[in-house]
Parts: C-alpha cells; structure tokens; sequence
C-alpha cells in the first residue's frame, strides 16, 4: 500500500532535534516515554517482531534503541545485534537491559553522520524518522539502503497522528517507499501506528526495471506492448520474475 503525502500534513522539522533536547528529557525521566510499561509500545513491540518474515537474521542494527526494550526482543531473532543512540543516559540503560546478551552491543553515535559499517540483513528504525529535517533524515535512509545487503529487510514502525497536526508515520516512510531499491513486503497499520518492511532489491533488478519501462516507451505505433516484468517475493525470500 502506497503512502503519500497529504495536502494539509505537518511538514518535517526545520532541525533535528537536538542532542541537548533529547538529553534533557531523559533528565527529566529515565524512559521519557514510559517505553517499559506502556500498552501502545509493548504491543507495537510484539507485532512488530511477530511481522518479522523471516525466522532469524544474520546482523541487525537498530537505531535509535533508547532504554532497549525493543532490542531485548529482536535480539531473540538474531546472530548478532547493534543497537545504537545518541543519549548517554539512554545508552547505559539499553546497555543494563541487555547485559546478559553476548550477541548484542549498544553504542553511543550521531545519526546520520555515524552510521556503522555494513553490511546489514536486517534494519530496524522504530519512531525516529520524524525527529529528523528532510535533509537529515534523506541522509539517513541512504545510508541505510547503502548498508543493506541484496534481500535485507528494513523494518519502519512509527506512530500516526490522523489529526494530521505533527510529522508522523504517514508521512516519514512515504520517503522509505518512494525509493527504487526497496520493494514493500508486510504493511500494517492501525489507528495508533504504521509498520512496513521493505526488502532491498538488487542492483540488477532495479536496472531491469528501468530498461524494460525505458523499451517499452521505443515501440512503434501500433505495436504490441507486453507488461513489463513485475518481481514478487517467493517463500523463501528471494524475487522471482513473473509477467
């Protein structure tokens, strides 16, 4: 399902917020957000893992991974977890949270300017997105789909505001979907957030798509035009071509 934007919706923050911004809410309260005990996230949490489409993955990063509730979780379904944020109070307590799981590692880090080294089979970007300034935030999601692997799977889950009076879901992952290396796979969403997982195509799928569309606009009037060759996810996670 394609998200766009609508006439009217909150537009992105002139800045990012600010290190001193967010570090002054965790100084006001340890989980400012009240991630370990409110209903909204732990459901979020468990049908966003529950959506996962694959059973375990390699190597996942998650930024943005605040106190670590969400981690504690995707850590179950992965060889190897990097969890990062850029609060140091937020830090140390993702880091107690998962202090007795050796496959995970929480670090401090500046998006987007200290983003990891890749490669990742599984991104997971839970409400971040609509922190960021258009520039911050294009940046970002490009050097995510940089670091994600041919069939690596980027998970975006944020809250949706239907008043349409802040810069929500709705509208951050109609950036996700617009762009050409990822095709939708799972699409969830209810009056209180929106999921979508989208997995990254290769580099000759989307070469492939381009020149068959390219192709069709050369035929002579009148010739028969045959659909372009459309990519489907098969079981076992790879796209198989089908007219």
């Amino acid at each position: 399902m394609a998200i766009v934007r609508q006439p009217g919706d909150a537009p992105a923050p002139a800045e990012s917020v600010s290190h001193a911004e967010f570090t002054d809410l965790y100084t006001k309260k340890p989980d400012p957000w009240d991630l370990a005990t409110k209903w909204y996230d732990q459901r979020k949490y468990a049908i966003t893992v529950a959506s996962l489409p694959r059973p375990r993955y390699r190597r996942c990063y998650e930024p943005g991974c605040s106190i670590g509730e969400l981690t504690k979780l995707l850590a179950a379904r992965c060889d190897e977890l990097l969890a990062a944020d850029f609060v140091e109070s937020a830090v140390a307590q993702a880091r107690t949270a998962v202090q007795d799981l050796t496959n995970v590692t929480v670090t401090r880090s500046v998006l987007p300017a200290e983003l990891p080294d890749g490669p990742f089979d599984l991104v997971v970007v839970s409400e971040l997105l609509y922190y960021l300034s258009t520039r911050d935030m294009k940046q970002l999601v490009d050097g995510i789909v940089e670091r994600l692997e041919p069939h690596g799977d980027l998970v975006a889950v944020h809250y949706r505001d239907d008043r349409r009076q802040h810069y929500d879901g709705v509208t951050v992952h109609a950036e996700l979907l617009s762009r050409p290396q990822l095709h939708s796979i799972v699409h969830y969403e209810d009056e209180a957030f929106i999921l979508d997982i989208l997995r990254r195509r290769t580099r000759g799928t989307t070469l492939i798509h381009g020149a068959v569309q390219a192709a069709g606009n050369l035929l002579p009037r009148g010739a028969e035009r045959r659909r372009p060759t459309r990519l489907t996810p098969t079981p076992d996670g790879h796209d198989k071509a089908r007219q």
